[in-house]
């Protein structure tokens, strides 16, 4: 078994997959280092990607014309960025960069989503996984709002 699948393995997202459905990702995965300041995911552009953090922090950033740059969330290892590859339109929704030196690997969204059509029992795992992440983003940013509107309050 080469190393990468080892990785993928490993990692916590793929927890439980089957050997086979390693394999399928694994075949199309290849490993990235970025800088501190490199952009990973640019808001609007083609979603064509899926990030296992290996290593370091990337924050995921909203883009406003009148508010500029917000930040949504810190993502650090163990996490997974990017599943826009997944629905049409298949673009980026906001934009990922790299806070310090990080490790990912990355695996290509049209082989996963090839892959997804063709044997639907890997798609029902990649689905579920991905539902899973999605639900927790959401509370994560419904708890910043909450949070924010406290503090808004607090000094009003």
């Amino acid at each position: 078994m080469n190393e990468l699948y080892e990785t993928i393995a490993e990692h916590a997202f793929f927890s439980g997959m089957t050997p086979e459905h390693l394999a399928v990702l694994s075949a199309c995965a290849r490993e990235a280092e970025f800088k501190a300041g490199d952009v990973l995911i640019r808001e609007g552009e083609p979603a064509n990607r899926f990030y296992l953090m290996q290593s370091g922090k990337i924050a995921l950033e909203a883009h406003e014309l009148a508010d500029g740059t917000v930040p949504i969330q810190t993502l650090c290892p163990g996490e997974v960025v990017g599943w826009s590859w997944l629905f049409p339109p298949f673009v980026w929704h906001l934009q990922a960069l790299a806070l310090e030196p990080t490790v990912v690997v990355i695996l290509d969204g049209a082989h996963l989503l090839n892959a997804a059509e063709w044997d639907h029992d890997f798609g029902y795992e990649l689905m579920k996984r991905v539902a899973q992440v999605v639900i927790h983003r959401l509370q994560a940013t419904r708890k910043q709002l909450l949070r924010q509107e406290i503090e808004s309050i607090m000094e009003g």
